[in-house]
């Protein structure tokens, strides 16, 4: 046993004796993920811990200074400077102490532990008229604790300011282990009645308050001197006329000085009326440039950006994904607020016609509708992670991505900031809070190579001098953290840099808290995670990654959008299980641990990053969803391939993932065998091939039944199309492809059908991709035949998998040619059916489930949008995965979790159906909810039956 294995373990058994059933993490299978944050750095810590209660982060950190191991903080892990990464141990906070303890209504405050998301605090608010203010990108998981530790700000920050301006007390467990409140007045013991606590943070006051009294001229002249100066600590706070504000000199310590448990903030009134205008710009300057003049109308929000996350977002989620933006190559959004919407809008035009007179603008206009407000504040919202890779391919990082100025001082400072990224022959793209004068820059560095790493440093140390000739801060509202800590002698004197050090070593005399943050700091260049590594050798060929599986899961830039909770349909097992291991982001960084063979030695063997991928649903909604277009599916089948390579596998990849080539077996002999499988020997059957006994097998169709449907689902010739038959269609439910061919015909788009042939999705999702390639290389040749139809598929996945999964393992031009050709029905029907056409009557109201893949795949051609489009007045759709997904809620193991993602969306819409009819395509989708309410008469419809012109429209199709 080594040292530091015997060292650990000694930490773990204090740990177990001074918190009994705490929840402690080791090995590289649970600390990998913590590894990283949304920062270029990696820095793998000993141990992970999960408090329940500020006693839990008492005992760690008596434990952890008893041992001399440092201790980080962590909320949701967004951070992008490398405030949440540290190599002792990490406290997760947002697992388990995520509490709404209190609203008072009245005083209009909330108390919440530090790992509630700031999405479940407005929500709770809201009910009430009201809302935290502050409100970063990433509000859907950041956590208020990482907000308080970052002193964050967020998209409106020009009315709301910054989290220090929000909060009335903190309750924080110092170095020692000792509990605290820091609020308005000081600092006070949490529990009175305990004297030698009473003692020590007495003492610890009076320290802290003659540190002040010993400086206050130099505290008084360089801090506070702009609205963002988040850079260092926030001692003008602690000044007498301040009133030794201890709650707000302790937001934006990020962690240094002692650990937040919980916090007292205030709200605000929810706006009753807003109007949102978008604004276009030559470039970023020119909006800049209009950025005083917009301040004087009192907006709420004042956000830019630059048309390369406009063209990325375009690219990756469909052209209608961004609309309401006028002409330029620059935005601006603002935001007026007030009390009467007649008055907004009326205030809106008047700045328009202001503005318009100044002469920058290339274009403007009110957003009318809500619908499109959501969308544009999407594509601010994933700014970040749409940065990070550009519809062009290229790769950007944060290192300078906080700088702030104050509001009329951002135009020159950024001509000269795009000067100097120039002058280094680097790019930034550019976007940020421009009305406080923040702005948000990725930068295309090359921090795997030596030489890069040497260009990153002397950049962002010149563009410390340039933000500090500027009047400045390096930070406005992400932290410091390992990015910008060593520069801070740029921005402040060697005396005040002294002070923030004799700050720290009040309350952590140890240095254990952080460590390498803000005061004492690592290297900006060390730790980095970035650095060259070898091909690998795989099966898919990851096109758009120049550097193949390991570019593909470098994708993952730490940002979290995949730990929401809501919005988009990634990551159903997240949702459910609340695991940063069962998020997409957490299963990426494994796959990084592995690809770099240090903590994770044994490769594509490696069972730490199997059971990491073991609870991925394949849903491929990441790969739409993320904003850097991480397509967890596809990774997780390379990985099971190479994993599995000449070794046994799970008996589902048997059962399951050879599906196609038995059931078309099992319809020669349909009756017979749905007979054996309903009775005691398919239970036995269903065991011996890992299948759940929870679950009914679908029954087999006939032969005979598909013959007789594809007879009527072809049209008379000519046709215009191929109808491609399925393999879960074809053995499942022919009827699907005759409702489909009588629907087609009836649009216009007659067509032949094509059986016998199969995507190969089984195989892809169980990772055996030999036969995957031979299965799909059969099929293109048959359908690479001259013929330049499209094909119209009516099961989703199998459409997604001809559309992407096929043209990616083949690699050939044939197979690009058919993946050019396929359409979803929805699809076929949006963009290939008469102008003129129109279906039989539909009902008002339907609940829809739409199938994850087509979601992922298909981007702009979503079922609900053609319900509505042909009448449907109200479509409850159910969003994200029905959790059956193909082979995953059939095998024993993830029968829990299929039921727990139903849970999410699905099934509360199941059980109050009111009589409306549920359509889904998705076998997976129609199978998870017979088996939710089939009991009960409930039966899914495709599209094609919904829209059949021989159906009766009242639920059944004849």
């Amino acid at each position: 046993m080594t040292t530091a294995t015997r060292d650990l373990a000694g930490l773990t058994a204090r740990l177990a004796e001074l918190a009994p059933g705490l929840r402690v993490e080791t090995g590289p299978g649970a600390t990998g993920p913590y590894a990283y944050d949304a920062s270029n750095y990696r820095v793998p810590p000993r141990a992970v811990v999960f408090p329940r209660t500020a006693d839990d982060v008492v005992a760690v950190l008596r434990a952890c200074r008893e041992a001399g191991v440092p201790v980080t903080a962590r909320g949701g892990g967004t951070s992008m400077a490398g405030n949440a990464v540290g190599p002792g141990v990490v406290l997760d906070f947002s697992r388990y102490m995520n509490r709404i303890l209190d609203i008072d209504v009245e005083a209009r405050t909330a108390r919440v532990e530090a790992g509630v998301v700031l999405d479940a605090l407005r929500s709770a608010t809201a009910l009430h008229g009201l809302d935290f203010g502050p409100d970063p990108s990433s509000h859907s998981r950041c956590t208020l604790g990482g907000m308080i530790g970052n002193d964050a700000c967020g998209n409106r920050s020009v009315r709301d300011g910054r989290t220090s301006g929000h909060v009335e007390a903190l309750e924080i467990v110092t170095a020692d282990g000792v509990r605290a409140v820091a609020d308005r007045s000081g600092l006070r013991a949490a529990e009175p009645g305990d004297a030698e606590a009473v003692r020590r943070v007495a003492r610890l006051e009076a320290d802290l308050r003659r540190l002040v009294e010993e400086r206050l001229a130099l505290i008084r002249t360089e801090l506070g001197r702009i609205p963002r100066q988040v850079s260092g600590f926030q001692l003008h706070h602690l000044l007498p006329e301040n009133g030794f504000d201890m709650a707000r000199a302790l937001v934006g310590t990020e962690g240094t000085c002692a650990v937040v448990t919980a916090a007292t903030v205030r709200l605000v009134a929810t706006a009753q009326a807003s109007t949102l205008l978008t604004l276009g710009y030559e470039d970023v300057v020119a909006a800049a440039e209009d950025v005083p003049e917009i301040l004087r109308w009192s907006p709420s929000a004042v956000e830019g950006m630059d048309e390369a996350i406009v063209a990325t977002m375009r690219a990756r989620r469909g052209a209608d994904s961004v609309t309401g933006l006028p002409e330029g190559r620059a935005w601006l959004y603002v935001e007026l607020e007030g009390d009467d919407q007649a008055a907004v809008d009326a205030r809106a035009a008047e700045l328009l016609d202001v503005l318009k007179a100044r002469g920058r603008m290339t274009g403007g206009r009110v957003v009318e509708t809500p619908a499109e407000r959501r969308s544009l504040w999407r594509v601010r919202e994933d700014g970040a992670g749409l940065a990070a890779r550009l519809v062009d391919g290229g790769e950007s990082w944060p290192g300078w991505e906080d700088a702030a100025v104050a509001p009329e001082s951002l135009a020159a400072y950024l001509r000269g900031f795009r000067k100097l990224l120039a002058s280094h022959e680097l790019t930034g793209v550019l976007y940020g809070h421009f009305g406080a004068g923040c702005v948000h820059v990725r930068i295309d560095f090359d921090p795997a190579t030596e030489t890069g790493r040497t260009v990153m440093r002397r950049f962002v140390t010149e563009a410390a001098a340039l933000v500090v000739e500027h009047g400045g801060t390096l930070s406005g509202e992400h932290g410091d953290g390992r990015s910008r800590s060593e520069l801070l002698e740029v921005m402040y004197s060697h005396r005040m840099i002294a002070a923030f050090a004799a700050f720290k070593k009040v309350f952590d005399p140890d240095g254990l808290l952080n460590p390498g943050v803000i005061v004492d700091p690592a290297p900006l260049d060390a730790d980095l995670a970035l650095r060259e590594l070898p091909l690998v050798e795989t099966s898919f060929g990851f096109p758009h990654d120049e550097d193949g599986f390991a570019g593909a899961v470098r994708r993952c830039v730490g940002v979290g959008r995949c730990r929401s909770d809501a919005g988009g349909v990634m990551c159903p097992s997240y949702r459910a299980t609340g695991e940063e291991n069962a998020s997409t982001r957490g299963r990426a960084r494994m796959l990084q641990e592995m690809v770099r063979g240090e903590a994770i030695e044994d490769g594509w063997r490696s069972t730490e990053v199997k059971d990491a991928l073991d609870l991925c649903l394949s849903c491929k909604a990441c790969s739409s969803d993320c904003p850097v277009g991480v397509d967890m599916a596809t990774y997780k089948a390379e990985f099971l391939h190479q994993h599995y390579k000449g070794r046994l596998r799970p008996r589902s990849h048997y059962s399951l993932g050879w599906l196609p080539r038995t059931s078309a077996l099992a319809g020669y002999a349909a009756r017979p065998v749905n007979a054996l499988l309903r009775g005691p020997l398919g239970k036995l059957l269903a065991r011996v091939g890992g299948v759940t006994t929870k679950r009914r097998i679908p029954a087999f169709a006939s032969r005979r039944a598909l013959r007789k449907t594809l007879r009527t689902a072809k049209a008379a010739e000519p046709t215009k199309a191929v109808l491609f038959v399925d393999s879960f269609t074809r053995a499942f439910r022919p009827e699907i492809a005759g409702a489909a061919g009588r629907v087609l015909a009836d649009a216009g788009v007659p067509c032949t059908p094509q059986d016998g042939l199969c995507c190969g999705l089984t195989w892809v999702s169980t990772g055996q991709l030999n036969v995957a390639r031979k299965i799909m290389a059969r099929t293109v040749a048959a359908l690479d035949n001259g013929d330049d139809r499209p094909i119209i598929v009516a099961e989703p996945s199998c459409a997604a998998a001809l559309k992407r999964d096929v043209p990616e393992l083949l690699g050939s031009e044939a197979a690009r040619r058919v993946a050019d050709r396929v359409h979803t029905f929805t699809g076929a029907l949006t963009e290939l059916a008469d102008e003129g056409w129109s279906p039989p009557p539909l009902p008002e109201d339907v609940v829809l489930q739409t199938h994850c893949h087509e979601y992922a795949t298909f981007k702009g051609r979503r079922p609900a949008d053609l319900l509505r489009r042909l009448g449907v007045r109200g479509v409850d759709e159910a969003e994200g995965c029905c959790g059956l997904a193909g082979n995953f809620g059939f095998e024993a193991e993830h029968y829990d979790t299929s039921m727990a993602v139903a849970d999410l969306a699905l099934k509360p819409r199941i059980d109050h159906l009111d009589g409306r009819p549920v359509v889904a395509d998705g076998f997976s989708c129609a199978t998870q909810i017979d088996h939710l309410a089939g009991d009960r008469g409930v039966r899914a419809l495709h599209l094609a039956e919904l829209l059949d012109p021989a159906a009766d429209h009242t639920g059944e199709t004849p």
